[in-house]
């Protein structure tokens, strides 16, 4: 917890009343120019816990950066107590080439706790986890869903522990999903030295989407509020459901993809969500769920393979899909 004594984020003093920019040198492009990480850290006068804001793991997910931009741009970071540490954009060489993973493509997120000598995704989880993570309390990591999968605004987090169900609860997502840590992911290695993070999901990849970032940047304030940060937030306009297991509905066979569906809705079992064709019109299939849940997540490319994932579906205990969940950070 940030208070009157020493606060440094990667080796920079950050003092009381302090709003600080800061660089992490993480290598350089073949072109010799080099890359760098920004942080933007604000330390409030009064003593307080240490927020972590970090996006843009995934070059691609521009949502989360929106959201952490307009934190710094509405002064959401400017807290009454404590410390926000925000990281709009981690992985710069995905953000500038479009692209999920790094040059070399491997994906950031399944690479922690890094090595300083490693492949880049290693070495950017390396400077993560020695020069913020061990200084933060808590985070929330911003992602979106991928390859042209949209993700209804939900928090990712393992319920069965306290903090993180309250902190779940006090962001107020539309959908809390009880999310196990995937291994080498960032909420993992966090989680391994006393470090609370939990994932917010929240549209696609490389669009904007206004109703995620609106529910995303209420959420923050919220969260703010729950740990004593700040003294008001928007209220709550939602209620959280509670996503036990999930399962993603899979394509069959290859055709074209016809949803009949919208993220965020609940579907009936048996009850047909889309039909699958093929270009020639030689055949139709439709495609029913295998349990009554919401959609928390849909397949918006309409071109797919067999085994491709169409819709997610999170459901409760009464209604445990066979196969396991989705896209997890």
């Amino acid at each position: 917890m940030a208070n009157s004594g020493e606060f440094s984020i990667a080796g920079e003093p950050v003092a009381p009343g302090e709003f600080k920019e800061i660089h992490i040198n993480i290598a350089r492009l073949p072109s010799r120019t080099q890359i760098d990480t920004p942080i933007y850290v604000y330390r409030s006068e009064r003593p307080g816990p240490v927020l972590a804001l970090t996006a843009g793991m995934h070059g691609d997910e521009i949502n989360g950066m929106e959201i952490v931009r307009r934190v710094m741009d509405q002064g959401i970071h400017r807290v009454d107590a404590g410390t926000v540490v925000c990281m709009p954009i981690i992985n710069m060489y995905g953000f500038l080439n479009y692209s999920r993973d790094v040059p070399d493509g491997k994906d950031i997120n399944r690479s922690f706790p890094g090595s300083k000598n490693g492949s880049l995704a290693a070495r950017v989880a390396h400077h993560l986890m020695t020069d913020v993570i061990p200084f933060i309390d808590v985070g929330i990591d911003f992602h979106t869903g991928g390859a042209r999968r949209t993700n209804h605004p939900q928090i990712r987090c393992v319920l069965k522990d306290e903090e993180n169900a309250a902190l779940a609860a006090a962001f107020n997502a539309p959908f809390i999903i009880d999310s196990p840590y995937r291994p080498n992911s960032l909420r993992q290695a966090a989680a391994r030295i006393g470090k609370r993070i939990i994932v917010y999901e929240g549209g696609e990849s490389l669009r904007f989407d206004k109703d995620a970032i609106e529910i995303g940047l209420a959420g923050v304030q919220r969260m703010m509020k729950h740990l004593g940060m700040i003294a008001a937030a928007p209220p709550s306009t939602t209620t959280s459901h509670v996503i036990w297991h999930s399962s993603w509905v899979r394509a069959r066979q290859a055709g074209l993809f016809h949803s009949s569906i919208q993220t965020g809705q609940i579907v009936e079992k048996g009850e047909i969500v889309g039909t699958l064709t093929d270009p020639f019109g030689e055949f139709k299939e439709v495609i029913k769920v295998p349990a009554t849940g919401y959609v928390v997540g849909l397949n918006n490319n309409p071109v797919v393979h067999a085994g491709d994932a169409l819709l997610h579906i999170g459901v409760d205990n009464l209604c445990k899909l066979d196969e396991p969940g989705g896209d997890d950070q």
